[in-house]
């Protein structure tokens, strides 16, 4: 239920409707793509502060034992800047970027305790059902709120809003500063069940450990340990780095497609009801290339979804209307839910299942890493050529260097290695 609560912040104030409401609304008045850059710019800050901070954050709830506690403190820091943004009006781009800043690791520190919970409360033979239930719940929640949002958006008269012309700037901008308001009761609300009915993991003293030790040294000396480990397996370490880069490049389309819409003068609507487009296809396809990757094999199935995603990059230079765009929604949602499942079972497949946590918990600082350096390019790409056509070429880059790195891996080595080490343990 977390992430049927949570999802909402990443499918309306991440994707959908705050990306448009930033450029046109607290952005106004730059030039060029000013404000799709400094919007590029400012998921870097974000993602470098929650990336660098994660693992200490992880030591510091296995040590206090307060996993739960810690989430609630960092869904409640992004709950109340996503309704702050209900104040955010014409030109408060300061505001609005400290906010979204604030929001952005308030989601994704809550999500480090979040995940954590799972091997406390799933077995080995269910940890993969009750993940992926999450992920579609997650899907199924943040799409109901999105289409909600974008109804009262679209005709706002049918739910009592101020609609139709010569509206002054706060009534005009009143339906997309309520669903920022919704999204923060929204995340509240769906959280409750985990703070009522998940049992907090009891403190457990490692065979390692030191009473009275630093959390945040033995953070730091944790992490050197295993990232030495992670290298003595090979293949898993180049599919972690091939993953690494490619998903810089997913996570930058995800998160500047509808600024990049907005700047070439697409509705909001249409920008809006493609994202829910993306939430309804990706249900069913990334079960598809479940079935898929079993015909052809995962390696080959993350190869397509690369190459499709490299066409989209293409097609995305050259759009210019509506139905362009909802084109490019229906592909990303197609091969986005299945890519980054695949990335995740294929690094699973290749390291020993009694260090799975240890190496996981690697896996999750590098997918935080993820998503840092595309919007960076991005926005120096627009700085550079004063284009943002150019700047969604550059993320092909992304998709050509972790596809060249993929095409390295030898799964078959890999797995044989893993099993042989979980044969040694014992």
């Amino acid at each position: 239920m977390y992430d049927w609560a949570a999802s909402a912040m990443q499918t309306t104030i991440m994707v959908a409707v705050f990306p448009i409401y930033f450029v046109k609304v607290a952005g106004a008045g730059l030039p060029g793509g000013a404000a799709t850059g400094r919007l590029a710019t400012i998921n870097t800050i974000a993602l470098v502060i929650i990336a660098l901070a994660s693992p200490i954050l992880g030591a510091v709830s296995d040590y206090g034992g307060n996993k739960k506690r810690l989430l609630a403190v960092f869904m409640l820091i992004g709950a109340s800047s996503v309704a702050g943004l209900f104040f955010v009006h014409t030109g408060d781009l300061h505001p609005a970027s400290w906010l979204f800043i604030l929001a952005l690791i308030g989601v994704t520190g809550s999500f480090v305790f979040y995940e954590s919970l799972l091997p406390h409360i799933a077995g080995r033979h269910e940890v993969d059902r009750v993940s992926t239930a999450g992920y579609a719940l997650g899907y199924i929640g943040g799409g109901i709120l999105l289409a909600l949002n974008l109804a009262w958006i679209q005709q706002p008269g049918w739910f009592g809003l101020p609609s139709g012309p010569g509206l002054g700037e706060s009534d005009a901008t009143l339906p997309a500063r309520l669903a920022f308001v919704s999204v923060a009761v929204w995340w509240l609300l769906f959280s409750i069940p985990l703070f009522r009915r998940v049992p907090e993991p009891p403190r457990r003293l490692e065979a390692d450990e030191r009473q009275g030790e630093s959390p945040i040294r033995a953070a730091f000396i944790r992490l050197g340990e295993t990232f030495r480990e992670l290298r003595g397996y090979r293949q898993a370490f180049l599919m972690l780095l091939a993953f690494l880069i490619y998903n810089d490049g997913i996570q930058t389309i995800i998160k500047m497609a509808t600024a990049y819409g907005t700047e070439l003068g697409i509705d909001q609507g249409a920008l809006i009801g493609a994202i829910l487009l993306v939430q309804i296809v990706g249900i069913p396809c990334s079960f598809l290339f479940g079935v898929l990757a079993g015909r052809i094999g995962a390696k080959r199935s993350l190869f397509l979804g690369l190459l499709a995603y490299t066409g989209i990059s293409i097609l995305g230079y050259f759009m210019k209307t509506a139905t362009h765009f909802y084109v490019l929604a229906g592909m990303v949602g197609m091969v986005q839910g299945g890519t980054q499942a695949l990335s995740r079972s294929l690094f699973a497949s290749m390291i020993p299942h009694h260090k799975s946590g240890e190496f996981f918990g690697f896996f999750s600082v590098f997918e935080k890493f993820a998503g840092i350096f595309g919007p960076l390019i991005f926005a120096g790409t627009i700085a550079a050529t004063g284009s943002s056509r150019n700047a969604i070429l550059s993320v092909i880059a992304f998709f050509a260097a972790g596809a060249g790195i993929l095409a390295l891996v030898n799964i078959e080595e890999g797995v044989r290695q893993a099993r042989a080490s979980d044969q040694a343990a014992g």
